[in-house]
């Protein structure tokens, strides 16, 4: 069976009209799916069992959310910082994490790794207070480790748009992209320390549009999102390009595999920049697979909230 069999048609089960929707995260614990618009300061939540989406507003860009080893906190990185944050009381915590050079930089997108420290990238702010969109450009962007005791490092500078985390099945290789170079890399990862080394191109000049967020199946193969490019792109460990899978959108952002079976991949896109006929730019989308994700790793909170 070709992987194109095992791929279904994508369905816009959430038409938010997000102006930039990311961070797409599964919460097995609450069987919904979190993201979060970028310039317009909300988190959403979709729960497949009714249909329906519930939407909080923030004071600034929310760029990224990602769970936590207690069901009921997200971690939800804003565009100063990091804070925690639970759904069913609405209490946000004092920050974790505040970035220097915040509101000329901001962070974009982050994820936890497999030991529980949330890495996460910055760029230039290119979203004003109103919301609207700022210009790009600069490599102002770092890539950052904040560990659970929260001892914060520093592993790369000289960054564009900072998006891409992502680890393999067996723990050994870590996934990190820069959209302004239309690169994605790969590096050694070490699961005993959380190091990261040997950096080379993964994901290099591909031609459908630029690099945003990204999940790994299974499988081990990543599957990148393209904005721009109207796809999601599914690379094999070696590099080479198993599929493409079209979207019915321009600006494809970010995806995560859910579901009861982690066979829904989940896709989060922008209407921001998207051409007149994308009725439903900006909306969540839903893929049905054979092939299945890899559970959502957890940030470890010490101590408790």
């Amino acid at each position: 069976m070709s992987v194109e069999t095992m791929i279904g048609q994508p369905e816009c089960v959430a038409p938010t009209g997000d102006v930039c929707g990311e961070g797409a995260v599964w919460h097995a614990s609450h069987q919904a799916v979190y993201w979060n618009d970028i310039n317009r300061f909300l988190i959403h939540r979709f729960t497949p069992a009714d249909q329906c989406v519930r939407t909080w507003c923030f004071d600034e860009p929310v760029t990224s959310l990602a769970l936590t080893d207690q069901p009921d906190v997200l971690v939800v990185v804003i565009g100063s910082g990091v804070i925690l944050w639970e759904p069913s009381t609405d209490v946000r915590h004092n920050p974790l994490f505040r970035l220097d050079g915040w509101p000329k930089v901001r962070l974009n997108d982050a994820r936890p790794d497999p030991r529980g420290s949330l890495w996460m990238g910055s760029m230039s702010n290119n979203v004003n207070p109103d919301g609207s969109s700022g210009e790009l450009g600069g490599k102002n962007g770092a890539l950052f480790r904040l560990d659970p005791d929260g001892k914060v490092t520093i592993w790369r500078r000289d960054l564009g748009i900072a998006n891409t985390f992502a680890w393999s099945p067996d723990q050994t290789r870590f996934y990190f992209g820069d959209t302004l170079a239309n690169v994605v890399r790969v590096y050694d990862y070490d699961a005993a320390t959380g190091a990261i080394a040997n950096e080379r191109p993964f994901l290099e000049g591909f031609s459908r549009g630029l690099p945003d967020g990204s999940t790994v199946d299974a499988e081990g193969y990543l599957w990148n999102c393209r904005f721009f490019g109207g796809c999601i792109v599914r690379v094999a460990p070696d590099g080479t390009i198993d599929c493409v899978v079209e979207m019915p959108v321009q600006n494809i952002t970010t995806c995560t595999f859910g579901g009861s079976d982690r066979k829904t991949l989940y896709v989060t896109t922008a209407r921001s920049e998207a051409p007149a006929g994308n009725r439903l730019a900006g909306g969540l989308y839903a893929i049905p697979m054979r092939i299945a994700g890899q559970p959502e790793n957890q940030f470890r909170i010490q101590p408790a909230p």
